[in-house]
């Protein structure tokens, strides 16, 4: 199947690593949650050592909670060896996903066998050689190996989707027909996998010390190298890529390492979860990793709603009851959720100068938090309820999040008065201030709802399901008919379409259906929808099925 040359590859790629990283949003409520309420320090200053105290149903239930969320962090390597796989495999994506695991397996077991017939470690796990970088040998699975981190599972993912897409349909002599197909796809992982962990056991230790020193010159890069992430972070995000420059970050070493518990965990968000989960971490938490989270606070929960509003008051008053529908959604989504993409990508296009001067506030935002010490985590993205959960409940004295608030106020407060200045004295045309002539109508779903909240129940589903058809075929005739679709797949808030050929795709369509804006790289089209966009994904799909239309997605 055509990629869509290095973006469609890149964009699949980026994708892929949101399936794992799906999980982590549902782990972290867990963790937070549990570790909030089973902490003893927590319980005391809240005063419910009486209610949640050691011996408890309820110590019980959030130590549970607590518990589940942090395996889900602890085996997160795991996860995107599977996931990854399963996310770039062209069909068949559960055989994919199975022989990512049993790879994952091989390798660091094959890593193990090596470790100890060269003397590194003893028959039980125990390091021998004085001269391995503490940390630097780990068990993963149960299996003493080699600490590589996501990266291992990056590593074997992507081996194991090519590896997939060469193999899947693999015809063998009759006489091993049974083992052709998809059941060849574990073995050749099987047997391509133990030579990777042979490579990996004398090649892996030259790439670790290289991400130990990436990690501490971006360490010690202070508030400068912090702004330039920020930058960079927000920069991505037009071209759906931001997943893949921050990962590294938040789940290897490049964002850091620590010993915790005796236990080496490396990236930022591994770091502040290991010290969320343990129940006698009494100081504050390390800032040198929430460097990388923080700074989406104030931006999110407070930037951009301020950005919001200055779009809506300077709307022509005949739009400004549309627009503000649309304005107040996505604000809303921003500060509860941090998804940010509805409301970026109202002016992204249409105001590119705007979006530019966000992304050097995005950067000052980060580095502001660095500045104030702010040690305040996530799981996914900053809003409100990863600030209560990561930042208020654990308390002023681990966190500082007040800063948080008093930051975001001031950002409020820059972004309204600067983006209301700048589209007034350039006329830029934001979400209702376009020419009657240019506008294009955007499609809603409130009239729908309406009409369906006044039918019966029976028509209600029948006329909302219709409506899906009719927004299915919309999206479709906008990406140039069923034929010309190749791929379609989603991550948290885009459609990732391939195409057959890029010219046929009609952006203004597209936005007709209820779309912030496309992206156009090669064959690789991302169209943007916000959270609903995985429900839409699934109508499409069933759309064209109904229209005798098979995807490789």
């Amino acid at each position: 199947m055509k990629q869509g040359g290095a973006f469609g590859v890149l964009q699949r790629v980026g994708r892929s690593f949101m399936l794992p990283i799906a999980l982590l949003p549902v782990a972290g409520l867990l963790l937070g949650i549990g570790s909030s309420f089973s902490n003893t320090t927590t319980l005391t200053a809240y005063h419910l050592m009486g209610a949640l105290g050691p011996g408890t149903i309820g110590n019980v239930i959030f130590t549970l909670m607590a518990n589940t969320g942090s395996i889900i962090f602890s085996n997160l390597a795991l996860l995107f060896a599977m996931g990854v796989a399963l996310g770039m495999a062209e069909k068949e994506k559960g055989t994919a996903a199975l022989a990512g695991g049993i790879a994952f397996l091989v390798m660091h077991q094959t890593i193990s066998t090596m470790l100890q017939l060269f003397g590194k470690i003893d028959s039980t796990g125990k390091v021998l050689d004085k001269a391995v970088h503490s940390g630097a040998i780990a068990p993963v699975l149960g299996i003493t190996t080699l600490q590589m981190g996501v990266f291992g599972g990056i590593i074997v993912g992507l081996g194991v989707a090519a590896l997939h897409n060469r193999f899947y349909k693999i015809k063998l002599p009759d006489v091993l027909s049974f083992f052709g197909g998809v059941r060849f796809v574990p073995i050749i992982s099987t047997v391509v996998y133990i030579g990777v962990g042979v490579v990996m056991f004398f090649l892996w230790p030259i790439i670790q010390n290289g991400i130990y020193a990436l990690g501490g010159a971006v360490l010690g890069s202070g508030y400068f190298g912090t702004f330039i992430y920020g930058i960079i972070e927000r920069a991505l995000i037009p071209f759906g890529l931001h997943h893949i420059f921050y990962l590294p970050f938040w789940q290897t070493g490049v964002g850091g390492s620590m010993v915790i518990n005796g236990k080496l965990v490396q990236g930022a968000q591994n770091i502040f979860f290991a010290e969320l989960a343990d129940p006698h971490w009494t100081q504050h938490f390390s800032v040198s990793a929430t460097r990388f989270m923080s700074g989406k606070f104030p931006l999110m929960m407070f930037g951009l709603p301020g950005a919001a509003l200055a779009m809506f008051t300077t709307a022509k008053d005949s739009k400004k009851k549309v627009v503000g529908g649309l304005l107040l959604s996505a604000a809303l989504t921003s500060f509860l959720t941090g998804i940010t993409e509805p409301i970026e990508f109202t002016f992204l296009f249409v105001a590119p100068v705007l979006y530019g001067i966000h992304c050097v506030l995005a950067g000052a935002s980060y580095m502001l938090m660095h500045i104030f010490q702010v040690g305040v985590g996530m799981t996914f993205s900053g809003g409100v309820i990863d600030l209560a959960l990561f930042g208020v409940l654990q308390g002023p004295d681990k966190t500082s999040w007040p800063w948080v608030i008093v930051v975001g106020v001031a950002y409020f407060a820059v972004y309204f008065f600067l983006f209301r200045f700048l589209i007034l004295k350039w006329n830029l045309k934001t979400p209702g201030r376009e020419d009657d002539d240019e506008e294009t109508k955007l499609y809603t779903r409130k009239d729908v709802d309406a009409k369906n909240a006044s039918a019966s129940p029976d028509t209600g589903k029948k006329a909302a399901a219709k409506d899906d058809d009719a927004i299915s075929a919309l999206i479709v005739e906008g990406l140039g008919g069923a034929e010309n679709i190749s791929n379609l797949d989603s991550c948290a808030t885009r459609l990732r379409v391939t195409v057959a050929d890029a010219s046929k795709v009609e952006d203004s369509i597209l936005k007709q259906s209820g779309a912030a804006g496309v992206i156009k790289r090669g064959t690789g089209i991302q169209v943007i929808y916000g959270p609903k966009v995985t429900v839409i994904k699934s109508n499409i799909e069933d759309f064209l099925e109904q229209a005798g239309k098979s995807l490789n997605s």
